[in-house]
């Protein structure tokens, strides 16, 4: 494998003659969140919506904490 002169991460075997230019453009402005999270928690959950679903169960208990931190004047 040759590696392009101009750029070392592309190898001369890529082919992106049938590339979309700008397909993913309009997703990526309205923006995206990526967040990896290490193996042993993932090994909980199995998908996105799991994941989703328990940190929704986190925002009341952080509302709250919230909410008594700045009653309490921290």
């Amino acid at each position: 494998m040759k590696v392009m002169s101009n750029d070392p991460d592309m190898l001369e075997e890529y082919d992106f003659s049938r590339g979309v230019r700008g397909k993913y453009s309009k997703k990526y402005k309205k923006g995206t969140n990526v967040v990896l999270i290490d193996p042993d928690v993932a090994e909980f959950f199995s998908d996105e919506d799991s994941v989703n679903d328990a940190l929704r169960s986190l925002i009341p208990i952080i509302k709250k904490r919230e909410k008594r931190i700045a009653e309490q004047g921290y």
